[in-house]
């Protein structure tokens, strides 16, 4: 950037010289009727142009690929930095506004970035030569021209307020109708199904409208400054010429034809500049509203995050314990009560109980997917906030209940749990939870290009894919939340075989709501009102005849009234 200003500058500074130069030209050169000099003069001032255009050529080859280097390092810390913020940041945030930020808020800095700041340097050089000439040439003249600049000022501190208060507005409607596109498309199926189509539209216009009445409203604002600077421009050159003539024939204060034409010529120069800072600064009261946001995604706090002494997490052997841990979302209503339990290396856990109860919490505990209000969570004795977050989950194998598939192959996503993984282990993998027989009666077999989210797919198939991801990484410890949900009672027979081995020196988490998955578990959980209401494996519980007995056995009762 600073190259590129100081060869501005010297490009500034040389097309200063045009208005001097003709001024000889017309003052001496043209009275005496000396060819050679005007010979001279214009080769002069084309060797001065063709510099010129050189620098402007350089100048926008390297503004253009310096601003794109400062937009792409701003794109890249906004998306580092969501890689590392927490499930609670996207909790209650839609997507689409994430989105928006990352893409169009940057775009929207590009030109700004890109020749904005290099101009805005150079015509601010550019105006202080313009000035020490106009000054050199006449005084007088110099400050008719500078007379201006206050109207302009006071005009300036009068609407920037309201200028920066619009584009904030209008940012506000942009970052709404991008969430309500980005949902539209993402439950596109469900409004066909529920043929919602017309009131979806309604919402659509309406916000569109908004957006469209606020963007108006703040370019109107926009357009006010530039105008006022070219009437300011032109009374100050009508000023110039009026009273330039008058004292030119009163032969006072040294004007000649020479100066006049000179003064005129940077007195049009000295406007144009400021013409463009004022461009500037509109692009830049723009750009702020934009910035507020981008600055406020970057500012989001890491809340989950490795503190400054953590180590890496030792190599796993399986043992799991909560120790009167407790947990809320954003300190509201509490989700766990003081949960404490033990699960040895080796051991199967299972978690039921009512939607709601705090089940899939527990699970995003043990990964660290959030902080804990109290208590202590450890794994094989290490409380596992004191360990490097990346080489804990590292040996865990999660499954949440959202099966995502990122559009690529099938073979891509299956090794996504293990980027060094063959083709041979992928494969063996989703044989083990019984995905590879669909697998290969797709076109192209495992590299069949699935969209995204997998909506080419069954979300039967996309939960095998998920489950042959979760086991590839080979864990320690497996986290299954309704990992067969969705997967019809043939191919769960054929999956609850092939986990039979895989369980085995494996601590696993599994969340249920069919029972007949989890019979045979080392020790069941029943959650409610965030705590542990029963906890023992499926004899004792039965024999205790308590709610995992009820919910059992109106279960049980459930699928005989459906045969």
């Amino acid at each position: 950037m600073l190259l590129i200003i100081l060869i501005m500058t010297i490009s500034s500074a040389l097309g200063m010289l045009t208005p001097i130069i003709l001024k000889d030209v017309l003052d001496l050169y043209i009275p005496n009727e000396d060819i050679r000099g005007i010979v001279f003069v214009s080769l002069t001032l084309l060797v001065i142009y063709l510099i010129i255009a050189l620098i402007t050529r350089v100048r926008i080859t390297a503004t253009s690929k310096l601003g794109q280097n400062i937009i792409h390092t701003i794109r890249r810390d906004i998306f580092l930095h969501l890689q590392e913020l927490p499930f609670s940041y996207y909790d209650d945030r839609p997507h689409g506004k994430i989105q928006v930020r990352v893409v169009n808020y940057v775009n929207a800095l590009s030109n700004l970035l890109s020749n904005g700041i290099v101009n805005t340097i150079t015509d601010l050089f550019s105006l202080i030569f313009i000035v020490a000439f106009m000054l050199y040439l006449n005084f007088r003249l110099s400050l008719l021209c500078l007379l201006g600049l206050p109207i302009l000022m006071i005009l300036i501190f009068v609407i920037k307020k309201r200028q920066r208060a619009a584009w904030q507005l209008q940012s506000n409607k942009s970052s709404n109708l991008n969430a309500y596109i980005a949902e539209s498309i993402s439950g596109v199926r469900v409004t066909q199904s529920f043929t919602r189509e017309e009131e979806n539209i309604d919402i659509f216009n309406n916000l569109s409208k908004e957006y469209s009445v606020t963007w108006l409203k703040a370019v109107r604002l926009n357009h006010i400054l530039w105008p006022s600077i070219n009437n300011i421009s032109t009374w100050t050159t009508a000023a110039i010429y009026v009273l330039g003539i008058a004292w030119m024939d009163q032969g006072v204060h040294g004007i000649t034809i020479g100066v006049l034409s000179a003064m005129t010529g940077y007195v049009g120069r000295f406007w144009a500049p400021i013409n463009t800072l004022a461009g500037f600064y509109n692009s830049l009261l723009t750009a702020m509203s934009y910035l507020e946001r981008i600055f406020e995604t970057i500012d989001e706090p890491v809340l989950v995050k490795d503190k400054e002494d953590a180590y890496d997490m030792p190599p796993i052997v399986g043992e799991v314990e909560f120790k009167d841990v407790s947990f809320s979302y954003d300190e509201g209503v509490p989700i766990l009560k003081e949960v404490s339990f033990k699960a040895e290396a080796g051991d199967t856990i299972a978690i039921v109980g009512p939607t709601g109860a705090g089940k899939t919490t527990i699970i995003n505990l043990i990964s660290r997917f959030y902080n804990l209000d109290s208590g202590v969570i450890t794994i094989d004795g290490t409380d596992i906030s004191d360990v490097k977050i990346k080489s804990l989950r590292k040996q865990m194998g999660v499954m949440l209940q959202d099966s995502f598939i990122f559009s690529g192959t099938i073979m891509d996503n299956i090794r996504y749990g293990n980027m060094e993984a063959t083709d041979e282990e992928v494969t063996r993998a989703a044989k083990t939870v019984r995905a590879h027989d669909f697998i290969m009666e797709l076109e192209d077999g495992y590299n069949t290009q699935v969209n995204e989210r997998g909506t080419r797919l069954s979300v039967g198939q996309r939960q095998l894919i998920s489950f042959a991801r979760a086991l590839l990484a080979d864990p320690k410890i497996l986290i299954l939340d309704e990992a067969t949900s969705s997967i019809d009672t043939e191919t769960e027979i054929l999956l609850q075989e092939g986990l039979k081995e895989l369980l085995v020196n494996r601590t696993s988490f599994i969340i249920a709501h069919r029972l007949s998955t989890i019979k045979n578990a080392s020790k069941i959980l029943y959650v409610d009102e965030g705590e542990i209401k029963e906890m023992g494996n499926h004899d004792e519980l039965i024999a205790q005849k308590g709610l995992y007995h009820d919910l059992y056995l109106s279960q049980y009762q459930f699928l005989e009234k459906d045969k």
